[in-house]
């Protein structure tokens, strides 16, 4: 029987000829990822256990970025113990103010993740790091404390659905649309604990920035991860960016998968995802007269440079209009000098937009752009939960940096294809 991608990265870093779908397994890891909220929950597992020591100190990753620069004496009081950690175990790759970006920003970026990479992270969107052909998913502190220990951690072999990509993405229409009519089509739970393969000459319409965006948000389908073949794109995007020599994987021709859908591209449309759930997907020409409060262009999902171009080529020399409140927030900082440098921070300013250094902030409902009793926000964000960004009767839709940047000069839920 043959083997999905996802499939012979793990047998791969279990040392066995191959796997199968429920399989338990004990595999290395190449990369341990914590941020400022889940970390000192593993320190604190990882002292508990008696570790006095750490398995590679250049393979740990330590991002503060949910609430940096610090919110609050709590916040502050966690970053600390990050701090402290890092210093005692000489953790090379530790990134605070002035450094730090959001993690799934910021790790690919660096060259830290690579093709082949088997990687855990303390962080449900982990599963990002799949754009790269990596294995990437996310796991709870004990986990990420056992991995800084040991560069071990156990799976179940997932198994997989396989989606297969076709034409090529309209004007106006990117990888956040595409990931949403996906979790739209199958559900929150539709990939529960299996891959999600994205196949098909389609992929090569894609570019890096959308195979991030979707494997993001392959989490929100259920998914235990999602993963991307590695083509010319990627290796362009890898070459002279990958910290370490990479390895690539191809499912094998009678690999099993538990369904597969097709996905023409060319027929997409901008999609946005209404409250109180990712899979409560509609185009956006349904929801025309829904009136924001609200505009968040940023988190790991949608904070890169592409998508501050999104924006900017909707925003630049126009206004927001007036009562509404629009938060932009680069992924990293190298982003944020990009948009300095190419005037678009001053082109969001003069619109009536607020820049924030990179931050999570407001898309958990953290700081940065907390929602009062029954605003709406349209955000570039991942999830839309009740409470997800404030208060329980607010509301937040998930949509693309051209749904978002066009809502903002409307103050209602718009499509970008009529200001392009």
């Amino acid at each position: 029987m043959g083997m999905t991608m996802t499939q012979k990265i793990l047998a791969a870093h279990a040392g066995l000829p191959s796997v199968k779908a429920g399989q338990l397994i004990n595999a290395s890891l190449d990369i341990v990822l914590g941020n400022d909220i889940t970390t000192p929950v593993a320190i604190n597992e990882f002292n508990k256990a008696g570790f006095d020591s750490v398995y590679d100190k250049g393979r740990i990753n330590i991002v503060l970025d949910h609430f940096v620069p610090n919110k609050d004496i709590k916040a502050a009081e966690q970053s600390k113990q990050c701090r402290e950690f890092a210093c005692q175990y000489d953790i090379e790759n530790f990134y605070d103010v002035g450094e730090m970006g959001i993690e799934h920003a910021l790790l690919p970026e660096k060259g830290i993740v690579t093709a082949g990479d088997c990687i855990i992270g303390a962080d449900s969107h982990t599963c990002t790091y799949g754009a790269l052909g990596a294995f990437s998913t996310g796991v709870g502190s004990t986990d990420m404390a056992a991995g800084m220990a040991t560069g071990k951690c156990w799976f179940k072999v997932p198994a997989a659905m396989k989606f297969i990509l076709t034409g090529t993405l309209p004007k106006g229409v990117s990888g956040k649309d595409v990931i949403l009519h996906i979790i739209g089509l199958i559900g929150v739970d539709g990939a529960l604990y299996q891959s999600m393969e994205f196949t098909g000459p389609g992929v090569a319409a894609l570019s890096m920035d959308d195979r991030l965006t979707i494997c993001n948000m392959a989490i929100e389908a259920g998914a235990k991860n999602g993963i991307f073949p590695v083509d010319e794109i990627t290796r362009a995007y890898l070459d002279g960016r990958s910290q370490r020599p990479y390895q690539t994987y191809e499912a094998d021709e009678d690999a099993v998968y538990a369904a597969t859908y097709e996905i023409n591209l060319s027929e997409l449309v901008p999609t946005v995802s209404y409250p109180h759930l990712p899979e409560n997907t509609h185009p956006v020409t349904d929801a025309a007269d829904i009136a924001i409060d609200q505009v968040v262009i940023g988190s790991c999902t949608n904070g890169r440079m592409a998508d501050m171009e999104a924006a900017y080529e909707i925003l630049h020399g126009k206004k927001v209009k007036k009562g509404v409140r629009v938060i932009i927030i680069p992924g990293t900082m190298a982003i944020y000098k990009e948009c300095i440098r190419r005037g678009y921070t001053e082109a969001f300013i003069d619109a009536g937009c607020v820049v924030s250094t990179p931050t999570c902030g407001p898309c958990l409902g953290g700081y940065m752009g907390i929602l009062a009793a029954g605003e709406r926000c349209v955000s570039t964000t991942n999830r839309n939960f009740v409470g997800r960004m404030g208060h329980v009767t607010s509301e937040v839709y998930l949509a693309s940096p051209a749904v978002a940047a066009a809502s903002a000069l409307t103050g209602k839920i718009s499509d970008p294809r009529e200001v392009l």
